[in-house]
């Protein structure tokens, strides 16, 4: 199972200050089955891991490989356009032309 995705469930728990046993219940799952994803004892079924997502608000999307370092710049960059030539400004993301719009 992808590492990074437990720890960044488990991070997003933490940081909505939901105990193991509160993101259990609203999942519909065991308190043993989130301890033991957590702790990588587990390997969890898809469904376990987006029951715990949505419960976190967040969702899982499948990307592929070859695109998972531009997409995570495109994140990191606040949502600029991806393939932006290297030292070239971005153009103003959508969060930044709705902000100037408000």
């Amino acid at each position: 199972m992808n590492n990074d995705l437990i720890q960044s469930l488990a991070l997003a728990r933490k940081a909505n200050h939901f105990t193991q046993a509160q993101l259990a219940e609203q999942a519909g799952l065991s308190r043993m089955t989130v301890q033991r994803t957590e702790a990588g004892d587990l390997d969890p079924r898809y469904s376990t891991l987006a029951e715990m997502a949505r419960v976190l608000g967040m969702d899982i999307i499948a990307v592929p490989s070859s695109l998972r370092p531009s997409l995570q710049a495109f994140i990191q960059s606040g949502g600029r356009f991806l393939g932006q030539p290297e030292g070239v400004d971005a153009p103003p993301s959508v969060i930044d032309r709705l902000r100037t719009e408000s």
